[in-house]
């Protein structure tokens, strides 16, 4: 008997689906600043997005000649990152939301929604979708704004799916390039605060996600 191919579909609910992007620069923007320490998008781009935050930060303050501990501003950073999305969750789940990820489950494709966020705060969020084809998936990575192609596979192994029978719902060009990277079709979420970067290898960019978006992603999959 032939085993059953299952498609899937990750979505980066930090980045997707908050504008997590803003509270991120917004969090990052208040550590330095009680530290005076000077932060603006320029720097944010130059040496922080799509980089292991602590290093990225190593190396920033090696340049200004700061005696400011690296290690402790990316914990703190990480800690008040986390803070902020658990409580952006509640208002991010939405109807539309919501009836995409129904869409696609009644279809039997599995949807991993993946989150830095507090899962056991969340969870109630997402109660009326959660079940055997959606979970989930707690996310620990400490690269600033998105994620590389190991936290793509990670998801994807959370779900028993395959990378390259899945797609991923990235929301940054960064996330894009790592989803690539791990073998997945990617549709791309932008907002103003990453709109510079490079989306190319998406199979498309939007702006926001709704039920309509669910007919591109069954498309991709070949799921009718």
């Amino acid at each position: 008997m032939a085993e059953e191919i299952i498609k899937g579909v990750v979505i980066e609910l930090d980045f997707a689906v908050i504008n997590g992007a803003e509270l991120l620069y917004n969090t990052t923007e208040k550590v330095l600043k009680d530290n005076d320490i000077a932060f603006n998008s320029r720097v944010e781009a130059q040496y922080l997005a799509g980089n292991n935050c602590q290093f990225a930060l190593t190396k920033y303050f090696g340049d200004i000649k700061t005696k400011k501990t690296p290690q402790k501003a990316a914990k703190d950073i990480n800690e008040a990152f986390v803070s902020a999305l658990t409580s952006a969750v509640p208002n991010a789940v939405t109807a539309s939301f919501l009836a995409f990820i129904k869409a696609l489950s009644s279809k039997g494709v599995k949807v991993v929604i993946a989150t830095r966020a507090n899962i056991e705060l969340v969870k109630s969020a997402f109660e009326s979708v959660l079940g055997e084809n959606v979970s989930l998936y707690h996310e620990t990575s400490q690269i600033y704004g998105s994620a590389k192609a190991d936290a793509w596979r990670r998801a994807c192994a959370s779900g028993d799916l395959r990378s390259n029978m899945s797609v991923a719902i990235a929301g940054s060009g960064y996330s894009v390039k790592g989803a690539l990277l791990a073998g997945l079709g990617v549709l791309a979420v932008v907002n103003d605060r990453v709109a510079y970067q490079d989306f190319g290898g998406a199979n498309d960019v939007v702006k926001t996600i709704n039920s309509k978006l669910a007919d591109k992603v069954l498309s991709i999959l070949k799921v009718s």
